[in-house]
């Protein structure tokens, strides 16, 4: 599944490459649905968890941005300063949040209860 899920993630950005449209976005559903699908799956180990969450949250940021430059609204400003493609930082910054909570929170916390089961 994962390496199926490479090979779509790998046409849907061919196709944004080549301005592709249809094809473009037809391959957001199966990138971001498999992403989903192998989150659901890891979500007994908070590494994994973590790290697929960050590449749903990736793919759903790219998607977005892609989107914005296949129907023309990246470049509107959406307040003087944000233009319409700048939104993708949303998910882009919901997923390094999610990475940044697991390596400054839970990681630590996981260390901290292995040493102590240890001793």
């Amino acid at each position: 599944m994962e390496n199926t899920h490479i090979l779509f993630w790998l046409l849907k950005d061919i196709a944004w490459c080549m301005v592709w449209r249809p094809l473009g976005l037809a391959m957001v559903v199966p990138t971001l649905g498999i992403a989903l699908i192998i989150a659901w799956r890891t979500r007994a180990l908070a590494s994994e968890l973590a790290h697929n969450l960050a590449i749903v949250f990736w793919i759903t940021a790219n998607s977005y941005w892609m989107t914005s430059e296949f129907f023309g609204f990246d470049t509107v400003h959406v307040t003087p300063t944000i233009t319409g493609k700048h939104l993708a930082l949303v998910p882009f910054l919901i997923g390094l949040g999610i990475l940044l909570w697991y390596y400054l929170v839970t990681k630590p916390r996981e260390n901290r209860e292995a040493q102590t089961a240890t001793l």
